[in-house]
């Protein structure tokens, strides 16, 4: 036993080889006597006997069919098997699911499991384990959902149309089924894709003794509701249809009609089928159980004619075709010679007509219900399938093994021949993964001999000269071809071919056992006779009345292009051909597993291993010859890392624990063993083991082993144990002495705290006394609590006016640490300020002092910086050089007012340390000096005017200057402060009275009004309207 992953425990399967005497080996490349094929059953009849069903051949898994349910299937079981390596567990329908599955997600690859065998060894129940497994372990979202129970509800519709009872098999697959589930990129089902192959048409029509048709006629006829059965004119008895009495075995005590006809109906709703294609579905089948009740007789003149007109009836109604035009496609056939168009048939070929007919419409509609079932699973999102590599394929193929009857027609034909053809890729594929295997571990490849069956596959469909060929030669001879003239063509074209007996070829002793209208084949399998008779019949159909048919799955199963063209469709053996050689590309294109199943005996007993019946298949389905390739090499293998951990206690250098590579692990652990160099092969990441018996005796060295192991330990545990124990009695005193000591400090700290809070209450009651014993501590924490709120949250700048409250105590501390944190806060701040900042402030601070609550322009100059000129570069040079060494600290456009007239002129003002001048086109119009300046006087509205006041009775001075410009509170404040007039600007609040000329004095009357304007009034004042904006 051995740990995996998430803690599961794992039987590995060298754990069994001790027990192989009664067990038997899980794996036949064990076997010692490998080419016995004696040996090979008794394996398979001791696991049996175990109810250990399975078995491997390297990678290929037989199964035999054990006729009872076990208890190994459970969704436990399928945990125990997902995730973990192929060989690391006993042998397993699930093991083979999850190797494949894991395989399609880590390399990317396509993946395909073929599982063949007798009808009743399992390959259907295979099938739905291994689709069952996907459904169970894979991950799922609702859509996803969908789709999987459309897969698994697939089954039960396929096969009621299928399956049948036969005398080896009561549920028997009688097609051919390849079925591909898509996954995406988390490893999700999404959808799915059947292809069918072979169904078994002549069932239909004919069963052998204790056989039953397809399962959907008696499920109709059980379950169906008796409005729906007047309706298809059908009783509830199925021994009135003569398509359904033959075997005389209407009934089956292992099989609940009734009951698998709910299962159906509920299975085609989930699937999406439609009420109308149902009912349509229903009538076909309907349809083909009258065709069986319509019987024939000859008329007056000979003819043949219908003589059960109420089965016509029917059948005209229920097929939608024309009634008059059906009765002519059952006893007439169309013939064109020389332009005329003859069409009486015999009797008995009337009935042949009818039941071809019968075998046609099933077989179609059943191809029509594998393509419906095909759209439900289609995966539908175009984006996701444009992106390429997106998803991944797992393709399940359920075919019929090798069959060998009293009696074989063409369909066992086509059966062995697919057959051939699965064992010829089957080889090829095995051999050319053990090549890949030894070539990627660096191991010589040797030859293997094996029996090539191209030969075999050669005779039938090598192209002019191949059976098919051959066949679909005479269907195309003009004339009415027969089967002995076929068969003479036959021995005319293949008389020389080994694997080619007639008994007109065959010598005197083969000749006995073949027939006169057989012809023997001599597969990879065995010999098998088959008949001529009727050979050429099934491989045409008369579709003419089926064609033009109103149901609308018939009509999309017989195009009309059917009759009228005048090409000869494709025999029914060159359509096999065809499709086989599509189904042979597909399985090359994926990595394939293999599943061959068994059944143990024909009576369908648990229990019982029917040696004789066993042999026989392990013949026919190529086992031994698949063990042989196998062993030609290694029979065993296995990588260093499981072969180390295994064996290691063999040898004291690799136990306990090897440190060094994988490899020289390996090595020494097999010198220590005594391999000799022609018993293995060390590969790059493998050991290969050429002789089970070297690997038998190792398993018995470590089965011999293990009481000294046990033994240690053993001994290691119960050392493990005591100490333990010691630990956890010191841990218990430690613990013990712990917790006494953190609960001594608990209880101080309880004591601490109890104390401190009679503290702080009693203080809080004589908080209003002088400070004493009783309310010391209360107070010392007022004024710790408010110090430190102080420092956690002081004033964060000079315009923070915010300061806690402090106690009464501390009420004269708190203002003086308020003036010294105001103080200092100034103090850092005027550190900080730069010079051109500084200038900026003390120039905002005069024109506060001039404006503020006096001029209605002020509070939309506070956030406009002042300039160092309004003028730029626009100095004109001979202004420069006429001021000569006065430079001009300031200067901005203006507009001047003259006395007389009040005319506007344009200027600009200049201000240099110590006079101001007004210039205009580089002439120097007026110097004011500012010692000569009297005052400035402005008005407390928003206009830009300004009156500079200068002495009349100096002679240098014209008289007053009138200004205006855009930036009034800047120029003022500039020129107060450079000529110290600060207390000399004038705010009037309704006019101004300025100096003319000598005795004479002009005014200037302001009002408010809704714009600026500029006016001479009629007294000779100048009228200023201005906005008031901030009306007090």
């Amino acid at each position: 036993m051995e740990v995996g992953g998430e803690g599961r425990v794992h039987r590995v399967m060298e754990s069994t080889l001790t027990a192989r005497d009664r067990v038997g080996v899980q794996d036949f490349v064990l076997l010692e006597n490998y080419t016995s094929e004696a040996a090979f059953i008794e394996n398979l009849r001791r696991r049996f006997g175990e109810k250990l069903i399975y078995t491997y051949i390297g990678s290929v898994l037989v199964s035999v069919n054990p006729y009872k349910d076990l208890e190994i299937y459970s969704k436990a079981h399928m945990e125990r098997y997902r995730g973990v390596s192929f060989y690391e567990i006993s042998p397993h329908i699930y093991a083979v699911s999850d190797n494949t599955y894991r395989a399609m997600r880590t390399e990317r690859r396509d993946q395909c499991i073929l599982i063949s065998g007798e009808s009743g060894a399992g390959k259907t129940e295979a099938s739905k384990k291994i689709l069952q497994y996907y459904a169970t372990t894979c991950p799922v979202t609702d859509h996803m959902s969908t789709i999987r129970d459309r897969l698994l509800q697939s089954n039960p519709v396929l096969e009621a149309f299928g399956n049948a009872k036969t005398l080896r098999n009561d549920n028997s697959s009688r097609f051919g089924k390849y079925m591909d589930v898509q996954f995406d990129f988390r490893g999700a089902p999404i959808g799915g894709h059947i292809l069918n192959y072979l169904l078994e048409k002549s069932r239909v029509v004919h069963q052998n003794h204790g056989e039953r048709n397809f399962h959907i006629f008696y499920q109709l006829l059980e379950g169906g509701e008796q409005d729906q059965l007047s309706k298809l004119g059908l009783e509830r008895n199925a021994q009135k249809y003569h398509y359904l009495v033959k075997g005389c075995c209407p009934r089956v005590s292992s099989i609940n009609d009734k009951s698998d006809w709910k299962t159906v109906r509920k299975a085609l709703t989930v699937i999406g089928f439609h009420e109308e294609e149902v009912e349509d579905l229903l009538n076909i089948i309907a349809s083909v159980l009258h065709l069986g009740n319509t019987q024939f007789g000859e008329g007056e003149d000979g003819e043949t004619q219908i003589t059960t007109e109420p089965q016509l009836t029917y059948l005209s109604k229920l097929l939608g075709v024309d009634g008059p035009a059906l009765r002519e496609a059952l006893t007439h056939k169309k013939l064109t010679a020389k332009g005329e168009e003859v069409s009486p048939l015999s009797f008995e070929q009337a009935v042949a007509a009818r039941d071809a007919l019968a075998k046609a419409v099933y077989g179609r509609a059943f191809t029509w219900l594998v393509a419906k079932i095909n759209q439900s699973l289609a995966f539908k999102d175009e984006v996701y399938n444009s992106s390429k590599g997106s998803s991944s394929v797992i393709g399940l193929l359920d075919i019929y093994g090798f069959e060998v009857f009293q009696h074989n027609s063409f369909e066992q034909f086509c059966i062995n021949y697919c057959n051939e053809k699965l064992q010829q890729l089957f080889i090829k594929l095995t051999l050319k993964s053990e090549q890949e295997e030894y070539e990627a571990e660096g191991i010589t490849w040797e030859p293997v001999k094996y029996f090539d069956n191209k030969i075999i596959c050669d005779l039938v469909e090598e192209k002019h000269k191949g059976f098919i060929s051959i066949l679909d030669e005479e269907c195309l001879r003009p004339g009415e071809p027969s089967d002995i003239s076929f068969l003479e063509k036959l021995e005319d074209t293949l008389g020389g071919h080994a694997h080619f007996v007639t008994h007109k070829l065959a010598n005197g002793k083969t000749r006995k056992a073949v027939g006169r209208e057989e012809f023997r084949l001599i597969h990879y399998a065995g010999e098998v006779n088959y008949t001529v008779n009727g050979e050429l019949a099934n491989q045409s159909v008369n579709s003419r009345t089926a064609g033009s048919s109103d149901n609308q799955i018939l009509s999309q199963c017989f195009h009309r292009e059917e009759v009228t063209t005048q090409k000869r469709p494709e025999t029914a053996a060159t359509q096999f051909k065809n499709s086989l050689a599509k189904l042979i590309e597909i399985l090359m294109s994926k990595e394939p597993s293999y599943v061959r199943c068994i059944k143990p005996n024909d009576a369908k007993q648990s229990g019982r291993f029917d040696e004789a019946l066993v042999r026989h298949q392990v013949k026919y389905l190529g086992l031994m010859e698949n063990l042989r390739v196998r062993r030609a090499g290694f029979a065993y293998r296995r990588r260093y890392e499981a072969f180390l951990q295994r064996y290691k206690s063999l040898c004291p250098g690799t136990w306990p624990n090897w440190q060094g590579r994988l490899a020289d692990g390996v090595a020494t652990l097999v010198q220590h063993l005594g391999y000799k160099p022609e018993e293995y092969k060390l590969g790059k990441t493998k050991i290969f083991i050429r002789f089970p018996k070297t690997l038998f005796t190792t398993e018995d060295a470590l089965e011999a082993r293990r009481p000294a192991l046990a033994l240690t330990l053993q001994t290691s545990w119960r050392g493990y144990r005591e100490r333990a124990k010691y630990h956890r009695i010191r841990n218990a005193v430690i613990q013990s002495a712990w917790r006494g000591m953190k609960s001594r400090r608990k209880a101080r700290r309880r004591r601490h705290a109890a104390e401190i809070i009679r503290k702080f209450i009693k203080g809080f009651i004589y908080r209003h006394y002088e400070r004493c014993p009783e309310n010391e501590y209360f107070l010392d924490h007022q004024r710790f609590s408010f110090l430190m709120t102080l420092v956690r949250n002081p004033p964060k700048s000079v315009l923070d006016k915010s300061w806690p409250v402090p106690p009464p105590s501390l009420t004269e501390a708190s203002e003086h640490l308020c003036r010294l944190c105001m103080q200092n806060m100034m103090r850092a701040y005027c550190r900080r300020i730069q010079p051109e900042w500084k200038k900026q402030m003390e120039q905002k601070v005069v024109a506060s002092q001039i404006f503020q609550d006096q001029k209605d322009s002020y509070p939309q100059s506070v956030p406009k910086l002042f300039v160092a000129s309004r003028l730029g570069r626009e100095f004109n040079l001979k202004v420069i050089q006429t001021l000569g060494n006065d430079k001009v600290k300031y200067g901005v456009a203006v507009t001047k007012y003259d006395r007389r007239g009040y005319k506007a002129r344009p200027r600009q003002l200049l201000l240099t340390s110590s006079f101001a001048v007004l210039v205009a086109e580089a002439k120097l119009k007026q110097r004011i000096d500012y010692a000569a300046l009297r005052s400035i006087s402005v008005s407390s509205l928003t206009d830009g005017f300004m009156v500079l006041h200068v002495p009349s009775e100096d002679n240098k001075q014209k008289s007053d200057v009138v200004l205006q410009c855009d930036h009034v509170i800047e120029v003022v404040t500039k020129l107060a402060t450079m000529a110290d007039k600060k207390n000399k600007v004038n705010i009037s609040q309704d006019s101004i009275k300025f100096a003319v000329a000598r005795g004479k004095e002009g005014v200037i009357d302001f009002t408010s009004g809704s714009e600026l304007k500029v006016a001479k009034g009629k007294k000779g004042h100048l009228l200023v309207t201005a906005p008031q904006l901030n009306p007090r």
